[in-house]
């Protein structure tokens, strides 16, 4: 009988690994997941990690550990880099001593926003803030550190589960008469639910092609347009003003233009990517099968 493939998925208690978990009951029983919160293991380490990996047995680690504070860390690099930079390298190590492949996700932020065209794998990176420095860094040390990897920087993620904008607008929605959300700040909404069934894919299919991969819902949208369907598709009303970002003042500054061009990971997968407002109609309907209400 053939051994279970064993994956290790850290960020346990974030939003992506939480989604990873109510999905992995579709795959089928020839994998084991591992769930790792910080308190299991501190990627931080590197002699934790390495004590956990020796133990564990893994074929696959996924990731899913990082600062993602974009404001706060402009005022707390130091621990941005330390889980986003030292933490990836240690991960990065410990795969590559032990044989097992890394799924690392990253991020649009390394992208500085300027381009009028889908950012594509082979664009450099330059990253405006230091959140997007610190991710960028991480995906360095993976690179130096291991082969088999892939690195999937995403945008905008959301969900049903932890805290995101989707989750924030309901509430809001809910208690506001009115709301202002930027306009100028262009991008792709995606839902961690399509992102986790292409990382279940790269594992059950055992696809060998690494390297640097783009993963987003199709279509493009601001954070006005994004607000205005969430409210639109679960039937909020709300007096909804477009703003700039100038008139919204934030510690960091984000890219203006951060869609992903997402050719290579069809091409590779050979899949299908939902449109950004159709992922948001399965989500919303998620949220509410499971809470109850919306």
């Amino acid at each position: 009988m053939q051994r279970k493939k064993r994956v290790l998925v850290t960020g346990g208690a974030g939003q992506l690994a939480t989604t990873l978990q109510r999905t992995v009951h579709s795959i089928e029983e020839s994998i084991e997941f591992e769930f790792a919160n910080s308190k299991d293991m501190d990627i931080t380490n590197p002699g934790a990690v390495t004590e956990f990996f020796n133990k564990g047995n893994f074929d696959y680690c996924v990731n899913c550990a990082a600062y993602t504070q974009v404001d706060k860390a402009e005022e707390d690099s130091e621990t941005a880099l330390l889980i986003n930079q030292q933490g990836a390298k240690n991960l990065a190590k410990a795969c590559h001593g032990s044989n097992a492949k890394l799924i690392h996700i990253s991020t649009d932020f390394v992208f500085d926003g300027t381009q009028s065209s889908p950012y594509k794998e082979t664009d450099r990176p330059s990253p405006l803030g230091i959140y997007g420095h610190s991710k960028f860094k991480g995906e360095q040390e993976v690179v130096r550190n291991m082969d088999q990897y892939f690195i999937i920087r995403t945008s905008w993620l959301y969900s049903a589960y932890g805290h995101n904008f989707f989750k924030s607008m309901l509430k809001y929605g809910r208690e506001r008469d009115q709301l202002s959300v930027v306009y100028d700040q262009v991008g792709t909404p995606t839902s961690a639910h399509d992102l986790s069934k292409v990382i279940l894919k790269i594992i059950s299919e055992e696809i060998d092609n690494y390297g640097i991969y783009h993963f987003s819902n199709e279509g493009v949208a601001s954070w006005y347009d994004f607000a205005a369907a969430i409210f639109e598709i679960n039937q909020i009303e709300v007096d909804l003003s477009p703003i700039r970002s100038k008139e919204y003042p934030t510690p960091a500054e984000r890219p203006s233009y951060s869609v992903l061009d997402k050719a290579k990971i069809k091409q590779v997968l050979k899949m299908d990517i939902p449109h950004w407002r159709e992922s948001l109609v399965s989500v919303s309907e998620i949220l509410k099968r499971e809470s109850g209400h919306l």
